[in-house]
């Protein structure tokens, strides 16, 4: 009986140790701001598994909403500091990834969406826009840099267009040639295929 008792015990403190450590662990990263890049990892190994492949079954080629003309002054700001539209980009396919350093999906699909920026970026038609949300801007700064990206970002300098607003991140749209929402995707996914990078490009050429 007081073997059992001991037994018990030890038990009890060996799990209390371990949450201690788990929950230490966790303090540390959150600190420190790890957290981001590790759940960013784990997230990351499941794209691995194929299950969030971005699926242009949802492309709305037909039904996808307009922007507006007011739509396209959608103002942008660069890291320079130098203020853009969307209004410059009229006429291409463009791809628009609104994101966060802060955001672990965000950092774990950017690697797909550098991939897909390899593949299609040459084209003449092909624009990639990257919105951050970031409120301290040098911390998406730091990320881009750090991970070597060299998809264009910027940061919003006027109101997001409604066709853009979504409670989630990451969201993931493609505009048309002619200004048609014609993907929309909130939440993960994973950009780096061959099919998606291949139907950009029908896209632009068409």
């Amino acid at each position: 009986m007081i073997s059992d008792k001991k037994k018990e015990t030890s038990s009890w403190k060996r799990s209390l140790i371990e949450w201690g450590v788990i929950l230490a662990t966790g303090a540390i990263l959150y600190a420190t701001g790890l957290h981001t890049e590790v759940l960013g990892t784990m997230q990351r190994a499941l794209l691995w598994t194929g299950l969030f492949d971005a699926d242009t079954s949802e492309i709305t080629t037909t039904d996808g909403p307009m922007l507006s003309d007011a739509d396209y002054r959608f103002a942008l700001e660069t890291t320079e500091g130098q203020t853009v539209a969307l209004d410059d980009y009229r006429g291409d396919v463009v791809f628009v990834n609104v994101w966060a350093s802060w955001c672990p999906p965000c950092v774990a699909e950017m690697p797909t969406i550098k991939t897909l920026y390899d593949n299609v970026s040459s084209h003449e038609n092909i624009t990639f826009m990257l919105l951050s949300m970031d409120e301290n801007k040098q911390k998406a700064v730091d990320f881009m840099k750090g991970k070597g990206f060299p998809m264009p970002y910027y940061f919003p300098a006027s109101a997001l267009p409604n066709e853009f607003r979504s409670p989630y991140l990451p969201t993931t749209y493609v505009l048309s040639k002619e200004g048609k929402v014609i993907y929309k995707k909130e939440g993960i996914a994973d950009y780096s295929s061959p099919d998606f990078a291949r139907w950009m490009i029908e896209m632009a050429e068409k």
